[in-house]
């Protein structure tokens, strides 16, 4: 089978696309042909291992020290069909058509993956696939869907509620403009002048051109800032927050998160900076509201298989709006 292939860390030029060995389901393993996946602003930072210090350790202890274990094949989201289960397989059947991620276990750059059923679910999360969705339309919910979801969930929004959300134009932050939204919530949106009739378009009632305004100086002040991609000053920052408003802190570099911790402790106000690890009853709550129509996916450009550094290159230039795909 034909798979991007991930041999060191690097520019996007690492990737190369090779012929691999399809995958054979053992008794407790679904095999799935893929027939869509994605490229995130979080594949990039993996590929080149672009994270702060306190989190490079770990993730090469994981993935490996000076470059990816024996063959690795990037890629955490997919959606396609299942074409065979092993013997003891028991929650899905050839022939459904699933999405889901992979995590850190990776491997959605190709066409064909393997992944086991466990007691708790499947490795990952995987879920029949939206009824009103196209693959490439569903390949793109699982990343940013769930970390929205996750986030959100903690700023307690309701009818009335502020929002604001910084880098609201990527993946994560199109899904929590609709589930801001979809709460009641009067959401601000800030990201480039480019996304932002983007914004408008999926429910942002406000948006901020972040090169031309500064949302600190503009008199408003927040229930919530959800800052998805770790860009913003805390400390400058607080005065736009209520007293009893809380920071969510998806990408929180060490700066912030030392920030975070003076703020708790001098301004008593919530900092939340968990790494989200979405579920599969996470995925069903997606689905659920995309057939009930009230929420749906930004697609801003798809690419084949053998496109992948072409596709890695793009997203890195910070440009893209809402999702990346890659099709098979």
């Amino acid at each position: 089978m034909k798979a991007a292939v991930w041999t060191k860390y690097g520019p996007p030029d690492v990737l190369r696309l090779e012929e691999v060995e399809k995958p054979t389901p053992k008794d407790n393993q679904i095999l799935i042909k893929i027939y869509a996946t994605t490229v995130t602003a979080g594949d990039c930072e993996m590929r080149s291992l672009r994270f702060p210090l306190y989190l490079k350790l770990p993730l090469r202890l994981w993935v490996g020290y000076s470059k990816p274990r024996g063959t690795t094949l990037p890629g955490t989201e997919l959606a396609g069909v299942v074409e065979a289960t092993g013997k003891d397989v028991k929650l899905f059947k050839e022939g459904d058509a699933v999405f889901g991620s992979t995590g850190l276990m990776f491997g959605t750059c190709a066409e064909y993956l393997c992944v086991a059923e466990t007691a708790g679910g499947v490795e990952g999360s995987l879920a029949i696939k939206p009824a009103n969705m196209s693959y490439a339309e569903a390949a793109s919910v699982p990343f940013g869907g769930r970390d929205a979801l996750h986030f959100l969930r903690k700023a307690d929004l309701s009818p009335g509620k502020k929002i604001l959300i910084n880098g609201a134009g990527g993946s994560i932050g199109t899904f929590a403009v609709q589930l801001a939204r979809y709460s009641g919530a009067e959401v601000t949106a800030v990201d480039s002048r480019a996304k932002l009739d983007m914004l408008r378009s999926i429910g942002a009632e406000h948006v901020i051109d972040y090169t031309q305004q500064d949302f600190t100086q503009n008199g408003v002040r927040y229930d919530v800032i959800f800052d998805v991609v770790g860009k913003i000053s805390l400390l400058r920052s607080a005065s736009s927050l209520k007293p009893d408003g809380t920071f969510l802190l998806a990408n929180p570099w060490l700066s912030q998160r030392f920030a975070g911790l003076w703020i708790r402790i001098t301004r008593g106000k919530k900092v939340v900076t968990q790494t989200a690890s979405g579920s599969t009853q996470d995925l069903l709550t997606l689905k659920e509201l995309i057939e009930a129509g009230k929420l749906t996916t930004v697609i801003d450009r798809s690419f084949s298989l053998d496109q992948i550094v072409e596709a890695h290159r793009y997203v890195e230039t910070g440009q893209k709006q809402g999702n990346v795909v890659i099709t098979i």
